[in-house]
């Protein structure tokens, strides 16, 4: 993955900055009526009452409203409720107050409300005054693409199932989903999900390359495409690699949920993780697969051996999906088999 920016971090008033600069002037340190309704207004936050810490914060601002930390906090907060509008609106209090030029998180969480709410010069405006290079400069109105940013994993419904998945990103706050969600996570191949900017966990490839994984805030653009469950009979993971290929050939995907599937607790996924299942012999603590299990219950099997049964994702429209699966059998029908097709998302 190219890019290796530095990501935001949520920010609140440094007790032991002693001064604020702003206006070229010095300020005291906030009082102590916005420490206290700040810190729990981001108590009641890590609970849930949205609401309740809304008023605290917005009391804050009311008693501090040179502060960028008071617009920056209330920002978070309207993100955290998906409110883009009142995001937007107290991000760019938060940044009309900053002392400095560039890197500020302030900035992150406007290009986040200006994404999701599709305004691309905000956006633009956003990203690079983070410090990031986008492509066209400030004068192109569109949204902006060829950010070269590489892949990243996504975790999906993270207050829920959360699955982690694997997309491509667009830009800092979208990553078009690449791989084949399972029906639980109520997403699709090919859909755009909105993410925050920090990452929790990181995914590592045999090569020893990490990819951050961010967490998704919101559906931004769904896909028509349909997921199906199918059950195959590849006599070698050859056969099986045929049909990955054949989807992909197609302009669609296959998936084979029986060895890409793992089931990891909170602790382990939120952590620096290798992206592949192992070799069947080392048994990860974290790892709550069934050995032996094909399919999203089991990624291993107890042994060396191969299993011919595969439970297999398959994103296509249902035109194509059956043509598709017999073409897969057509090419080796000695080694090949399909059946109890179901649509599941």
């Amino acid at each position: 993955m190219s890019g290796g920016t530095s990501q935001p971090t949520v920010r609140k008033w440094n007790w032991q900055a002693g001064i604020v600069r702003i206006f070229g002037k010095g300020r005291h340190r906030p009082s102590a009526s916005w420490r206290q309704a700040t810190d729990r207004a981001f108590t009641l936050i890590g609970d849930g009452r949205y609401e309740d810490a809304g008023e605290l914060l917005t009391r804050a601002a009311d008693l501090e409203p040179w502060l960028s930390e008071s617009w920056f906090n209330l920002a978070l907060l309207h993100k955290f409720r998906h409110d883009w509008e009142q995001a937007r609106a107290a991000g760019l209090r938060a940044v009309a107050l900053l002392d400095r030029e560039t890197g500020a998180p302030d900035w992150w969480n406007v290009g986040i409300a200006a994404t999701a709410l599709q305004d691309w010069p905000l956006a633009r405006r956003a990203w690079q005054a983070y410090g990031l290079r986008v492509p066209g400069g400030a004068t192109v109105s569109g949204e902006p693409d060829g950010m070269d940013l590489g892949s990243a994993a996504v975790r999906l419904s993270p207050e829920g199932e959360a699955e982690v998945v694997w997309g491509r990103r667009l830009d800092p706050a979208r990553i078009e989903v690449q791989s084949i969600p399972l029906p639980s996570s109520g997403r699709r191949w090919g859909e755009v999900v909105l993410h925050d900017g920090v990452p929790h966990g990181e995914r590592t490839t045999a090569t020893g390359h990490a990819y951050p994984v961010f967490d998704e805030i919101e559906l931004w653009a769904p896909s028509p495409v349909p997921t199906w469950v199918v059950l195959l009979e590849a006599a070698t993971e050859a056969d099986r690699d045929a049909l990955e290929q054949l989807a992909g050939d197609a302009g669609f995907a296959a998936e084979d949920w029986s060895s890409s599937v793992r089931l990891l607790c909170r602790m382990c996924s939120e952590s620096r993780m290798p992206s592949d299942e192992g070799d069947g012999v080392h048994l990860d603590p974290h790892d709550h697969s069934e050995p032996g299990h094909p399919g999203p219950l089991g990624h291993r099997t107890d042994g060396q051996l191969w299993v011919p049964e595969r439970e297999c994702g398959v994103a296509a429209p249902a035109a194509l999906v059956r043509g598709l699966l017999d073409g897969w059998v057509a090419d080796s029908p000695d080694s090949r088999d399909w059946r109890d097709l179901e649509e599941v998302c």
